[in-house]
């Protein structure tokens, strides 16, 4: 399991509009990581809006967003144009990355278990060190939260 003050694991992963977003290309830039289960469902659009809303105060402090699930890139790019999404989405088919950081998880629904994300966020430095971790997050307001721990971050130096 993953804490803060780890280094993040590295990942390189295809991104919606056929390009590739990894760690390494994110370096010298603080990174927000956030895991979800499922492109175009209601607790996954709400945060997804919610990140995009407030993408260009995120950019101001120099986050870069990147929004991972186990979605196909043609999925991603259907879903961004859908809800006119701002924000980077990658795609974790393989479902290596999900792993590495721990938000590959058992699930119980009605009573079924079965294997999925848990909903999880990764606030990592410029050096690539997790400075912040949320798991099981609560939609509401938590686009909010991150970008306030980005800007009490950059404020801390």
């Amino acid at each position: 399991m993953l804490e803060e003050g780890q280094k993040a694991p590295a990942f390189k992963l295809p991104a919606d509009g056929g390009g590739e977003i990894g760690l390494a290309g994110l370096k010298g830039k603080i990174a927000i990581v956030y895991f979800y289960p499922k492109d175009d469902t209601p607790g996954c659009t709400s945060e997804a809006i919610a990140f995009s809303a407030l993408k260009k105060q995120f950019d101001k402090a120099g986050a870069v967003l990147v929004g991972v699930s186990r979605d196909s890139v043609q999925r991603h790019d259907n879903f961004k144009k859908k809800h006119d999404l701002k924000i980077c989405l990658a795609s974790d088919e393989e479902g290596k990355m999900v792993a590495d950081y721990g938000v590959w998880v058992k699930k119980l629904n009605y009573g079924r278990e079965y294997m999925g994300i848990e909903r999880s966020t990764f606030l990592i430095d410029a050096k690539g060190v997790i400075r912040k971790i949320w798991r099981k997050v609560k939609v509401n307001g938590h686009a909010e939260k991150v970008l306030e721990a980005v800007k009490e971050m950059q404020a801390a130096g």
